[in-house]
């Protein structure tokens, strides 16, 4: 009886060993498979430069800011716009504002302005009128430095002081393009297109009504 029995139990363990041995294949070979790709992946990935200090930094910029330097010192800026005269060594320009169309040449001079004719203190009697015709001059530190002649027709002295500010602002930018930033930072190489507002019907002018009567 214990021989018979001796073949079952061998019978068993020999089936009994191939399903282990697949599980504990089953079990071992992800871990056993994913690691040496792991350690592949990190040889082949290739190595980023961590930069840990500025020194680092300037190693790996090299001399690319000391370039730059040479290559602008070597070419210097030139301005945007051309000085543009006309044969009497003259910058022209129209201004406008209002109804006011002004049209004004600019030349290198004592600082003189001639309106239609005649002195600006003849002219513009009031003193804002005429400190309104200096201020291109004033932001620009060349007061005193250009005559100017204008001719203005339209609207009422107020708008012609501005259509001449305007021409002269316009003008000076074209005899010197380097001061164009200045003068357009200030605002004054732009066209004011406030006008009067116009009269609406049943109004007795743009916003203001007749008196009421209730009877």
């Amino acid at each position: 009886m214990a021989d018979d029995k001796k073949p079952e139990d061998t019978a068993g363990t020999a089936a009994e060993s191939p399903e282990t041995k697949a599980e504990t294949a089953a079990t071992e070979t992800p871990a056993e498979t994913e690691a040496p790709k792991a350690e592949e992946k990190a040889e082949a990935a290739p190595k980023a430069d961590t930069v840990t200090d500025l020194a680092d930094l300037g190693a790996i910029a090299g001399d690319a800011p000391d370039a730059d330097a040479k290559a602008i010192a070597n070419n210097p800026a030139t301005p945007l716009r051309a000085q543009e005269l006309d044969d009497q060594g003259r910058a022209y320009a129209t201004g406008r504002r209002k109804d006011a169309v002004a049209r004004v040449w600019i030349k290198p001079g004592k600082g003189t302005i001639t309106i239609n004719g005649r002195d600006q203190e003849t002219y513009f009697a009031r003193p804002t009128l005429r400190l309104i015709l200096d201020q291109p001059f004033t932001i620009t530190d060349r007061q005193g430095q250009y005559d100017v002649i204008a001719t203005v027709r339209g609207g009422g002295l107020s708008g012609q002081a501005g259509a001449v500010k305007h021409g002269i602002s316009q003008a000076l930018t074209r005899y010197e393009p380097e001061l164009r930033s200045t003068v357009k930072s200030a605002g004054f190489l732009t066209r004011d297109s406030r006008v009067v507002e116009r009269k609406k019907y049943g109004k007795a002018k743009a916003r203001k009504s007749f008196q009421f009567s209730k009877r």
